[in-house]
């Protein structure tokens, strides 16, 4: 395997396991998060709560969104350069 590919597929590593991480934080902060609130003024301390979850929710969804292009992306560069690789081993 030559030294690009194996950088490559470090850099792919390191990317897709921040993503899954972060997947899994938003799961856990979705678990916390109700459609509605039928809320009295003493249970005001909820939708504080609830809007919160939100606001950290929205906060992470553009990472999730760029580190799963760039995931994807990378997978794509490497498949092809792998690819690359054969076609050009085996003409020669």
């Amino acid at each position: 395997m030559s030294q690009t590919m194996t950088v490559l597929l470090t850099i792919w590593g390191v990317l897709t396991g921040i993503l899954v991480l972060l997947l899994i934080y938003r799961s856990t902060l979705a678990m916390h998060e109700d459609d509605q609130l039928f809320l009295n003024d003493a249970e005001s301390h909820l939708q504080i709560e609830q809007t919160e979850l939100q606001r950290r929710m929205n906060r992470i969804q553009p990472i999730v969104r760029v580190l799963g292009a760039g995931s994807g992306l990378l997978m794509l560069v490497i498949c092809g350069l792998w690819l690359w690789n054969g076609i050009m081993l085996s003409q020669s």
